[in-house]
């Protein structure tokens, strides 16, 4: 048997018949496979059922602007917010988090089967915006402002760290959590070392370090 030939996990009446094995696939006519195990070289016919898939349209949001592509999932998997996937539009390949399942009737879910999900609302999670709210270190909230940085959805901000991006330099205090983000106990972030990466960045609160160097002036 050549060594690029087809092969598949199946159980084996032979030598495994409450596991599986890999085997090589020999014949197929439809869903009617000859097949023989690897283990134990028994030849066996089986049926395998090719998986259904579907095409779903895909809403993806880029820093405040959207397009819609799809994507080919199989229509028994189950689908959640929170889930991260390979999106192929004709742009380029990119990660995407689900942010909401539209089902019909304009019905949200946070999971549902994919053959019962109509749109699937996502944000792009490759390269990400981060909202920075800093403030000065006196305390006065009335020269406070708004910065957005741009970074790799993976970038880590940790609380206690210093960053610098081009002329703002800034000391993190605090770190907002978005609600689709999966793995942290508390939305808000305040204690020294705690951190978060971009993608799951709501806003991050931050001491001013600019005014901080113009006051020792």
């Amino acid at each position: 048997m050549s060594d690029t030939a087809e092969r598949v996990a199946l159980a084996c009446p032979s030598c495994a018949p409450a596991t599986q094995t890999v085997h090589e696939v020999l014949t197929a006519t439809g869903a009617q496979y000859t097949v023989r195990c690897t283990e134990c070289d028994h030849t066996h016919k089986t049926r395998i059922e090719e998986e259904t898939t579907i095409d779903i349209d895909v809403v993806v949001s880029q820093d405040g602007e959207s397009f819609t592509s799809s994507a080919e999932v199989p229509a028994e998997e189950t689908l959640a917010v929170g889930e991260e996937f390979v999106l192929d539009t004709p742009e380029a390949l990119m990660t995407v988090r689900i942010t909401s399942l539209e089902l019909s009737e304009q019905r949200r879910r946070e999971a549902a089967t994919a053959e019962d999900v109509e749109t699937i609302w996502t944000r792009e999670v490759d390269n990400v915006p981060v909202n920075v709210t800093v403030h000065p270190r006196d305390g006065t909230h009335d020269d406070s402002r708004s910065i957005k940085v741009y970074v790799p959805g993976d970038f880590e901000f940790t609380i206690g760290e210093t960053e610098s991006f081009g002329e703002d330099e800034f000391t993190i205090k605090g770190l907002n959590v978005r609600e689709d983000a999966v793995g942290y106990d508390r939305d808000s972030l305040d204690h020294d070392g705690d951190s978060v990466v971009a993608k799951d960045l709501k806003r991050v609160y931050a001491w001013d370090e600019n005014t901080t160097a113009w006051s020792a002036w």
